[in-house]
């Protein structure tokens, strides 16, 4: 079973990548870039009988920091 595992910064948390990404998409003539956030994507298989529980577990332990991230669970 594969789960995709979507991890963002919270509002309000300053995200230097995402300037950066901003910068250099002006640089190249790409007008109209409000804002950009960056993020990533974590894609797990897993056994069948993994629980939902058990994926949040990992999110909250390891894949995500809680405190200036979100994050959510898809299935793929």
């Amino acid at each position: 079973m594969k789960r995709r595992i979507i991890v963002t910064l919270k509002p309000g948390v300053l995200d230097p990548q995402g300037k950066a990404i901003q910068k250099a998409l002006a640089g190249l003539g790409f007008d109209g870039i409000n804002d950009v956030r960056a993020g990533k994507l974590i894609e797990l298989d897993v056994a069948d009988d993994t629980s939902d529980a058990a994926i949040d577990e990992m999110c909250r332990k390891l894949l995500a920091n809680t405190v200036i991230e979100n994050y959510r669970i898809e299935q793929a």
